[in-house]
């Protein structure tokens, strides 16, 4: 809260999750009581993972399978695929030479 010179009692302005057009508003509201106010637009990215969007990440059933063999002692490494794999993640970081 902040106290104006006049005494009164101003409270902050609260945050709040809206849609695109709710924005808007939101920012004409702010405007017209001499806030300053802030946009932010959302990738397509953005708006599916605000949106709880559900992209399964993850197999749980085989995540299961491999605790167990684990937890069994039957879980093999395979190096030679781990060993591929962290290079191609490090070929990504790495610029690539003009020729």
């Amino acid at each position: 809260m902040k106290i104006n010179d006049s005494g009164s009692i101003k409270k902050p302005a609260t945050a709040t999750t809206a849609s695109s057009s709710g924005a808007a508003k939101g920012a004409d509201k702010a405007a017209a009581a001499g806030v300053a106010s802030d946009s932010v637009k959302l990738s397509s990215q953005g708006q599916a993972l605000a949106a709880g969007a559900s992209t399964a990440v993850f197999d749980a059933k085989k995540v299961e399978e491999i605790k167990a063999a684990i937890a069994n002692g039957s879980f093999q490494v395979d190096a030679s695929k781990i060993a591929d794999g962290l290079i191609d993640s490090v070929k990504d970081f790495i610029p690539q030479r003009r020729k």
